[in-house]
């Protein structure tokens, strides 16, 4: 092996690498999974505007005339216990809530592994603070798999 493609071996190594520590971050996963949402949703033919700054308990306004949708984008990467878990909950004052009709329309959870969308009415888990999704395949399936790809619930 020739030193030159020892060297751009190593480099790409590093890469890997330092992608997968920025995807340990919270902030940055976070990041990852609304650029993901965009890009899905857009590719459906959404309209999706992005809200300015973190003011909002909602990340997204998504447009299907005549509706326009205040969306939360979550997103779970690891597997506990044969469930992908996800937190709907916000921050107010330093104390956690669960997300509100009044807050948000839909949250749209991002399964990374699977690369799976669900897109769930928030009166579909509030007051719960965390929903569990099961993989595909699974022989048990959660009160949430009836929205897996349930984008026609915001056309």
């Amino acid at each position: 092996m020739s030193r030159n493609s020892m060297h751009s071996q190593q480099k790409a190594f590093d890469k890997r690498q330092q992608r997968l520590r920025a995807n340990r971050n919270p902030k940055r996963r976070g990041e990852l999974a609304e650029l993901a949402f965009i890009h899905k949703a857009t590719s459906l033919g959404f309209a999706v505007a992005r809200t300015y700054g973190d003011s909002q308990h909602y990340d997204f306004i998504v447009h299907s005339a005549p509706h326009f949708w205040k969306v939360q984008v979550k997103s779970s990467s690891a597997l506990q216990d044969g469930t992908y878990m996800l937190n709907a909950i916000h921050s107010t004052n330093g104390r956690y809530t669960s997300y509100t009709a009044d807050e948000i329309d839909f949250l749209v959870a991002h399964i990374v592994p699977e690369d799976t969308w669900f897109v769930i009415p928030v009166q579909a888990f509030t007051p719960h603070m965390s929903l569990y999704v099961y993989p595909r395949g699974q022989s048990k399936i959660g009160p949430y798999e009836k929205y897996r790809e349930a984008w026609y619930l915001m056309a």
